[in-house]
């Protein structure tokens, strides 16, 4: 079913086909860019590696980051709601952990509580730059809650709220997923300047051409080309203040172990959670 639902959304021009994106990316995925995605998991997490712990990716992607988590020795369930998504997360398991029962992949859509309900709960649920795309955002905030174990971690990260920039950036999304595919450079290139002309004259500057823009300092082994058409594309759009995300999960027992924002700035804020060991109960409503 969530398959028929993306198929719908992408023909009305309503989501980005994040999948095809990440289709294209596993083309350029090599060691070096699995051990950035590692040691971004250890470096958040505060952890040497996630032996014996079970640990979910809720918007799985490129399957990248259950990947590393897998090489770092949790046990990983994994899904996403785009079914070329879950295929790329299906190639990486059959490329470095062919037939391995302690890694599931599965289709199904954070906004389905029956699904969420169904997965269990985990030592380490991992989210990075997906629930802003689920097109009602604080309800899968809350579906997380269930999914975390008491004592368990919930690793996210979520657009930062600029205010009128954000407002501008979905007006370019709608406008990109619009257009005709042959026509989609008429957004892509003059976006490509606004977003990156800064490092690019710093590079020059220092007489190091493109050094920003080379495969080895994408955090987390993201490629530049596609984080920017994800970027550009992704819609649905929606983004948080990071005092609305910490309120929010704070009401349901959640206390914060670590945070990194972009300093009010574009892109996302991470947050990392640790649920309380006791019931939490009456939590204050998501925000409208």
């Amino acid at each position: 079913m969530a398959g028929s639902y993306h198929a719908a959304e992408v023909a009305s021009a309503e989501r980005f086909e994040f999948g095809a994106n990440w289709t294209r990316f596993l083309a350029e995925l090599n060691d070096a860019r699995i051990a950035e995605a590692e040691s971004a998991l250890r470096d958040m997490l505060e952890v040497n590696d996630l032996a014996g712990l079970h640990f979910l990716d809720a918007g799985s992607g490129s399957g990248l980051s259950s990947l590393a988590a897998r090489r770092l020795g949790a046990s990983v369930t994994s899904f996403d709601y785009d079914p070329l998504s879950v295929r790329c997360t299906r190639e990486l398991r059959r490329r470095y952990f062919a037939d391995d029962p302690n890694w599931k992949v599965e289709e199904a859509s954070v906004l389905d509580s029956a699904s969420m309900r169904g997965l269990g709960q985990f030592d380490v649920v991992y989210s990075w730059g997906v629930l802003h795309h689920t097109g009602a955002m604080w309800q899968a905030l809350d579906h997380m809650v269930s999914l975390v174990a008491p004592g368990g971690r919930l690793f996210i990260a979520l657009y930062n709220d600029q205010g009128r920039a954000s407002r501008q950036w979905r007006a370019v999304k709608k406008a990109y997923n619009r257009l005709p595919h042959f026509l989609r450079f008429l957004v892509v290139i003059p976006s490509l300047v606004a977003l990156y002309w800064k490092a690019a004259v710093k590079d020059l500057l220092s007489l190091r051409p493109f050094a920003s823009f080379r495969s080895e300092n994408r955090a987390r082994g993201m490629s530049v080309w596609h984080d920017a058409l994800d970027w550009i594309g992704g819609l649905p759009f929606e983004v948080a203040r990071p005092d609305d995300v910490f309120d929010f999960y704070r009401a349901r027992g959640f206390s914060l172990a670590r945070l990194r924002t972009v300093g009010g700035g574009q892109g996302c804020n991470e947050f990392v959670f640790v649920r309380a060991t006791a019931e939490v109960r009456a939590p204050s409503p998501p925000p409208t």
